[in-house]
């Protein structure tokens, strides 16, 4: 195990071929981080990898390269390697990091996911392609369709295997998985694997060899945590004046409704925000996300559906605006800021009657932070990421929450 977020080790020494190495090149990848660089190897091997790494360590180049290096000609409706994630962010996401690499090879890939063209979908299916990349629902429609027929993979990749047995995904995991031949390669990535994966481990991995990034916590140091406490009719003015603090703040609520009425109500302040949850069309979330990543919205507002599969460069703030129900969704929310080595500033708003709920989540996540009272005029809000909260006021004593953590098994 590492806990070192570069490596000495190089791309090409890990055996990735040259027309890859190239793509890696342009984009400006040059070393590989831990979690690639100690499981390409096996992956190119063709053993079965279960690989663990803080969110936004570079999982999703350490299953795509060996993937795209092992991919083979596909006959029409006849995909060779599939990776299945939860969201249909996250497939996106995935696409986007691994189409240049799939193209270099001459090569090809579909998205598949609800919302989008069925036909468009079949259409690419019956062209042929290599890689498809999907989430369970969709993939099953076009498999009970004979669209997607699952008879030729060689590898598959479970990514974000702990979000697919939270969001009861497992059904339908289990009805592709009967699908695919017995002698394939499987992959199993997530920034967590607990007791919910175990099934999924045992089930469709073969002496998987193991690999984690060595932690003392589920966040990367270059990430800044600040608790405040807030009052209900200041926290729309206060996500404003922090907003305004950084170039893009992505900010999560618990629900549709809220992030509607957030997104509204920072309007209305004078901020350029957009909002993306379940009941939007999938065209206006993409086109929110688009807006967000362009610059043209500073502020995203967004329910948990976002917390996973979004990769934007340069999120500078991620604001719970309301409080996450676990410790678990308080890592995926945050993960979206300082990824891949960058700073981020992580701010979680508690308003009086949440206190207990948020020390709770604090003490299980390892989280020895003060929450501290704040107002919108407070001079501090100009600078949360140098501001310090006084370490007397940390609310638990040091080693206490190490203990829970192991008790829960988060």
């Amino acid at each position: 195990m590492t806990n070192e977020l570069a490596t000495d080790t190089t791309f090409a020494d890990l055996g990735i071929a040259p027309e890859l190495l190239a793509v890696l090149t342009e984009a400006g990848f040059e070393t590989p981080f831990p979690i690639q660089a100690m499981t390409i190897p096996d992956g190119l091997a063709g053993v079965d990898v279960l690989g663990k790494a803080k969110t936004g360590s570079g999982k999703t180049l350490a299953f795509g390269l060996p993937i795209v290096e092992g991919l083979e000609r596909a006959e029409p409706f006849h995909p060779r390697a599939l990776v299945l994630v939860p969201t249909r962010e996250l497939a996106m996401q995935v696409t986007r990091d691994l189409e240049p690499l799939v193209a270099a090879r001459n090569f090809n890939l579909v998205t598949v996911y609800g919302g989008a063209s069925m036909q468009a979908q079949i259409d690419a299916l019956n062209a042929g392609v290599e890689l498809i990349i999907a989430t369970p629902g969709r993939l099953i429609d076009l498999m009970e369709r004979r669209k997607a027929r699952l008879d030729d993979i060689s590898v598959v990749c479970l990514d974000e295997a702990d979000q697919m047995a939270d969001m009861g995904f497992m059904p339908q995991v289990r009805k592709i998985m009967a699908a695919v031949p017995d002698d394939h390669q499987t992959y199993l990535y997530s920034a967590t694997l607990d007791s919910q994966v175990q099934e999924l481990v045992n089930k469709y991995m073969t002496d998987p060899v193991s690999h984690e990034v060595e932690s003392d916590t589920e966040y990367v140091d270059t990430m800044v945590h600040r608790f405040l406490k807030v009052h209900h009719l200041d926290k729309p003015k206060m996500a404003a004046e922090i907003s305004r603090t950084a170039d893009r703040t992505l900010m999560f609520t618990r629900t549709k409704w809220a992030a509607d009425d957030l997104t509204k109500r920072l309007r209305e302040i004078g901020i350029n925000a957009a909002a993306i949850h379940g009941d939007l069309p999938q065209q206006k979330r993409e086109q929110s996300l688009s807006r967000f990543r362009e610059g043209k919205a500073t502020v995203l507002v967004a329910t948990n559906v976002a917390a996973r599969g979004l990769h934007i460069e340069g999120v500078d703030i991620v604001l719970h605006y309301d409080p996450p129900d676990d410790p678990k969704t308080y890592l995926h929310r945050s993960g979206r800021t300082a990824r891949a080595g960058e700073e981020g500033l992580v701010v979680t708003f508690v308003e009086w009657d949440q206190v207990n709920e948020v020390l709770g989540i604090q003490r299980r996540a390892g989280l020895n932070v003060a929450i501290i009272k704040m107002f919108s005029n407070d001079e501090r809000v100009a600078d949360l990421f140098s501001w310090q909260p006084p370490a007397e006021l940390a609310p638990f004593k040091p080693g206490s929450q190490r203990k829970i953590r192991r008790r829960r098994g988060f």
